[in-house]
């Protein structure tokens, strides 16, 4: 591997000496890669497992694109990509996952990354979306970022019954939904037991229910809305 490179970073930069910083768990994957893209005149300037190593790596690197793992066993690709952007935000990052998640997806518009793809595209396909990311090209249709972009300011509908419960209440409720007694909810508020069944009866005055497992199928709705 040539950690050494090219000159000034993005500048005149020929399609085969693009830098490019590999985060990826799983040995085999990173090696095929490197592979893949030095096969090509790539450069990969650096290669880790670890996205807590990669977050510190690449700003101090300085790669044009960063291939970035979506999920990862201490963090993911774009927790990855806004802690980069944070220190450097010409960096391109690319999001290569397993997954074809929405959520995921919606993240990595958000955090900045310049494409979201998954594992499973072909070779030839991966170094297109490479050179494109490299050149500040974004590789999102240009119609869904902007719903994205359009649905994170549009305000949060939140339930008016939520929204009249205490700071307490509403930890309360969120330890019901994790299926925790009221002697652990006082464990972990460092409450009396008698104090966590006066929030319990009043959360559920509050919210029209008569029994905690209907505040906490309540909780779980709300997570997944």
């Amino acid at each position: 591997m040539n950690a050494s490179a090219a000159s000034d970073h993005g500048v005149g930069l020929p399609d085969d000496g693009i830098r490019v910083f590999i985060l990826d768990d799983h040995e085999l994957v990173r090696r095929g890669l490197e592979d893949l893209l030095e096969s090509e005149g790539f450069v990969v300037v650096g290669m880790s497992g670890s996205a807590a190593e990669a977050a510190r790596r690449i700003p101090a690197l300085r790669p044009d694109v960063a291939i970035l793992d979506a999920r990862l066993p201490d963090g993911t690709g774009i927790e990855v990509c806004r802690d980069v952007h944070s220190v450097d935000e010409t960096i391109n990052c690319l999001i290569l996952t397993s997954y074809d998640d929405e959520q995921a997806l919606r993240g990595a518009v958000l955090a900045g990354a310049a494409g979201y793809v998954l594992k499973e595209i072909a070779g030839s396909d991966l170094i297109g979306a490479l050179r494109r990311a490299a050149r500040g090209e974004s590789l999102f249709d240009a119609d869904l970022k902007a719903r994205i972009v359009q649905g994170l300011a549009e305000p949060e509908r939140v339930d008016p019954r939520i929204a009249g419960l205490t700071n307490q209440e509403r930890r309360v409720l969120e330890f019901i939904g994790e299926g925790l007694t009221n002697r652990q909810i006082g464990e972990r508020m460092m409450l009396a037991e008698k104090t966590v069944k006066n929030y319990v009866s009043s959360l559920l005055a509050k919210l029209g229910f008569e029994r905690r497992t209907q505040a906490a199928v309540h909780v779980a709705q709300h997570r997944d809305q």
